[in-house]
């Protein structure tokens, strides 16, 4: 579009215009301003989900009040021929679609989820350091709840973007893992034999599912690990607690240290 077309849009702009103009912004941004005053004075005067209904509108009144606006004041400025309509709708459509392009990209990734199932309602699952368990799948976003009851909402185009952890992946058991470091001078059989009797013992363990403690020698000391399953995914975290809490008390009846990791990475830093 060359400089002629674009003058050719326009309307011959008056002093009584550009007033008129300023009159509709200067009044569209007071009503938005007393819109949410009003809105949020009279939320704090209700409770429960009638004052989150009432919060929620503020954004869509505000939406609707420059609607408004804009679509008085574009007649002003611009000549309402047909020609310059087409013009005017091909523009926003491309400004809209490249300011939509991620929408769209998790839109279009939403679907492949729905095809694929990388994650159902149920799953626990890790995105972008964010783990809890699958509640919605929407077309756009899936919701997660976190351990700490937060819903964390994660569009679908981490699909394409980052790696997804699924920890139990459309299965009713999920694995949990407990560690334990311990200073490498002790009997590896006795520790081995006190942490599967943890695990057998916990009120949370799934007895249809194997318990294994399995070791790993360190330079600077022997890291344990409790695998085991608990009932229900969403005792994993009670189950973890347990293991770890009963672990720790059993062990500190052997003649056994704990190894400090903040000591061993110190070491390694003097080291290097």
């Amino acid at each position: 579009m060359d400089s002629e077309q674009i003058i050719g849009l326009f309307k011959k702009i008056t002093s009584g215009t550009i007033i008129e103009v300023i009159v509709l912004i200067v009044s569209a941004i007071a009503l938005v301003w007393l819109a949410e005053k009003i809105l949020r004075w009279l939320a704090e005067h209700l409770h429960s989900g009638r004052r989150l209904f009432v919060l929620a509108m503020i954004p869509t009144i505000r939406i609707l009040i420059f609607i408004i606006a804009f679509v008085w004041i574009v007649p002003l400025l611009i000549e309402p021929t047909l020609q310059n309509m087409i013009v005017i709708l091909g523009t926003a459509g491309v400004a809209v679609g490249f300011a939509l392009k991620d929408y769209i990209s998790s839109l279009l990734a939403g679907i492949i989820a729905a095809y694929e199932l990388p994650y159902r309602p149920g799953d626990w699952i890790e995105v972008n350091g964010v783990y809890g368990e699958v509640k919605h799948i929407g077309n756009r976003v899936v919701e997660i709840v976190t351990a700490d009851d937060t819903t964390v909402i994660i569009p679908h185009l981490k699909l394409w973007t980052e790696l997804i952890h699924n920890a139990n992946s459309r299965d009713a058991n999920l694995m949990c893992v407990v560690n334990f470091y311990l200073e490498q001078d002790h009997d590896p059989y006795q520790v081995c034999r006190l942490l599967e009797n943890v695990a057998l013992s916990s009120p949370y363990l799934n007895l249809s599912k194997p318990v294994l403690v399995l070791l790993e020698e360190k330079p600077w000391f022997t890291h344990y690990r409790i695998k085991a399953y608990p009932m229900d995914p969403r005792q994993q975290f009670q189950f973890i607690s347990d293991l770890t809490a009963r672990g720790k008390q059993n062990l500190r009846e052997l003649p056994v240290k704990f190894t400090h990791l903040s000591t061993y990475h110190d070491t390694i830093q003097k080291n290097n």
